[in-house]
């Protein structure tokens, strides 16, 4: 299911599209020569929001546009119309829908600016006598609307962070886990090199010293025995420089479990064939530029990818992050990218910020592998 599709079947958008059913069918007690005016208007209404509903948040503007149509749009329904008493409720979907978007402080403004709009209405063009109760009463309605779509807001929010929570507690585990069986490697390499390399030193010095006896000089056995002894030696030191060049943290592991859980942006993760992070700290710091680069890509940029490649320049670990979102405005460094900073300098290292050639995020970080 896409995004669009599934936003527009959440419990809130249909109980929105149900209530503008409902408002569609008390059209018919509309005037006949107002009636295809007023079924344009709704019409207009319900794309309006059935588009806020669906858009992708990088394209605020036309977010922002919809939402201040709604409205006028409600508000012109009611001038068409004042009796009829069903189009004041499409001010109650719209401050919920505002709710979702604009901050308490702006929805509150426009929702008590279309409120006096809808008195000066009953009271100047419907001729109500009394039109403050009506007010009050649909003010109620968005009151509650624009709680319920705090409240979910807040839910939402508390899920994303658990999930960020969650995300790092997995990609910490995951790199922990390799830490621990790449130290398990290197515990089981001294150990062959020290104890059994130094007994079958041992066992070839003591055959050398029978085959110098002149009673057992000559005998085959013994010269087939030492033979067996120098190869074993030779395969036990390949096995040993084996087990020592494939150490390394599988980063690669780390950062997929640290995108898992996040249903956006996916992570698309380029590798250099062969690179190995043997320093826990490096491949600690590479796994918290990146998840800031996610948390921002998430947040801010209403990314759909987040492309990660990590490749060696000479002693130099470089990774490169860049999201397919919007960049809006100026780049501003808040405490995430400060954070990343930090971390980087730490190592020795620099972190370049800057809109990539698509509009969106850049992160790009040089470690030093040479500590």
């Amino acid at each position: 299911m896409s995004t669009a599709l599934r936003r527009l079947v959440e419990p809130l958008c249909l109980a929105g599209l149900f209530t503008i059913g409902a408002v569609a069918l008390s059209m018919r007690y509309v005037s006949p020569d107002r009636l295809a005016l007023a079924s344009t208007l709704l019409a207009v209404y319900a794309a309006c929001f059935v588009a806020v509903t669906a858009l992708e948040p990088r394209r605020r503007t036309i977010t922002h546009g919809l939402l201040a149509l709604m409205p006028l749009v409600a508000l012109t329904l009611i001038v068409i119309d004042p009796r009829t008493g069903t189009a004041p409720v499409l001010l109650v979907i719209w401050t919920a829908a505002a709710m979702a978007t604009w901050s308490p402080r702006t929805t509150f403004i426009a929702v008590a600016t279309a409120d006096i709009v809808y008195y000066l209405i009953l009271r100047e063009i419907a001729g109500f006598s009394s039109p403050l109760m009506s007010v009050l009463i649909f003010a109620g309605f968005q009151a509650f609307a624009a709680l319920c779509m705090h409240y979910a807001k807040s839910a939402e929010r508390a899920r994303d962070r658990l999930a960020l929570v969650n995300a790092d507690l997995l990609a910490t585990r995951a790199l922990f886990a390799e830490s621990a069986r790449d130290a398990e490697r290197l515990r089981v390499t001294r150990e062959l090199h020290d104890v059994a390399g130094h007994t079958l030193t041992a066992m070839r010095l003591n055959l050398r010293a029978m085959a110098a006896d002149p009673a057992l000089a000559g005998r085959e056995d013994l010269r087939i025995v030492d033979q067996l002894a120098a190869e074993l030696m030779g395969e036990l030191r390949g096995v040993v420089q084996a087990l020592r060049d494939t150490r390394g943290l599988d980063i690669a592991t780390a950062l997929h479990a640290l995108a898992a859980p996040l249903p956006k942006p996916t992570l698309h993760l380029d590798l250099a064939p062969g690179l190995q992070i043997a320093d826990t700290a490096i491949a600690e710091t590479v796994l918290r530029v990146v998840q800031e680069t996610l948390t921002n890509a998430a947040r801010h940029a209403g990314a759909d990818t987040l492309q990660v490649s990590l490749r060696r320049d000479g002693d130099a670990l470089v990774l490169v992050a860049e999201d397919d979102g919007r960049v809006r405005g100026p780049l501003r460094e808040g405490n995430g990218i400060a954070g990343m900073r930090e971390r980087v300098a730490e190592l020795g290292g620099t972190l370049a910020i800057s809109t990539g050639a698509r509009g969106g995020l850049r992160v790009e970080a040089r470690l030093s592998m040479e500590r």
